[in-house]
């Protein structure tokens, strides 16, 4: 193999000698002087060597399997159905409490529901209803009747200490004005 490539190798010097000698000095420049420089006639030529990893495969399975994500550390849960153990501890379960069910807010719950039926008649639904806000207890109505009755309540303080639901809740009045106005039926017309 090396006396085919040593051969080779003589041969394109000489090929390179004489393109060299019959070219014109003009076209002589960097290559010539590459082509001068180099010796072909060089007995031992040796070829360029890569190295390979693993030579045989008992090497590599010596060396033991392959690290994969080596250093990452798995923070989901895949063991089955068992809690997840950490450092040999369980993980932290909240005590059980039962709940009260005889509490004040449990046991009174829905105790004005009927006071209209079985009280006496003074007290009406819409005054036992604490959880609702006072300016719309026994309130009926639409979305547009709501809000004019919530702005003629507040119109003064919402101005002064919130601006943006303030302006919001001028916006949907004016669109629910127009909606109500233009986009709807009311009762009095007809088809054409």
């Amino acid at each position: 193999m090396t006396a085919v490539a040593g051969t080779l190798l003589r041969s394109l010097g000489v090929v390179s000698q004489s393109i060299s000698q019959t070219a014109p000095a003009a076209l002589r420049g960097v290559s010539q002087s590459l082509l001068n420089r180099g010796t072909w006639s060089t007995p031992a030529w040796t070829p360029l060597v890569t190295t390979v990893r693993h030579r045989y495969y008992a090497d590599k399975l010596e060396k033991g399997p392959l690290k994969r994500h080596y250093g990452y550390k798995e923070k989901l849960h895949t063991k089955g159905m068992l809690p997840h153990m950490v450092h040999g501890q369980r993980l932290p379960v909240p005590l059980f409490r039962p709940k009260n069910n005889w509490s004040e807010r449990k046991a009174l719950f829905g105790q004005n529901d009927y006071i209209d039926i079985l009280g006496n008649g003074t007290l009406h639904p819409t005054d036992v209803a604490y959880s609702v806000p006072p300016w719309l207890r026994g309130f009926k109505g639409n979305e547009y009747q709501m809000l004019l009755r919530k702005r003629k309540l507040f119109q003064s303080e919402m101005a002064s200490s919130r601006p943006t639901k303030y302006r919001e809740m001028n916006k949907r009045i004016k669109w629910l004005y127009r909606f109500l106005n233009q986009k709807t039926r009311d009762y009095y017309w007809h088809k054409a």
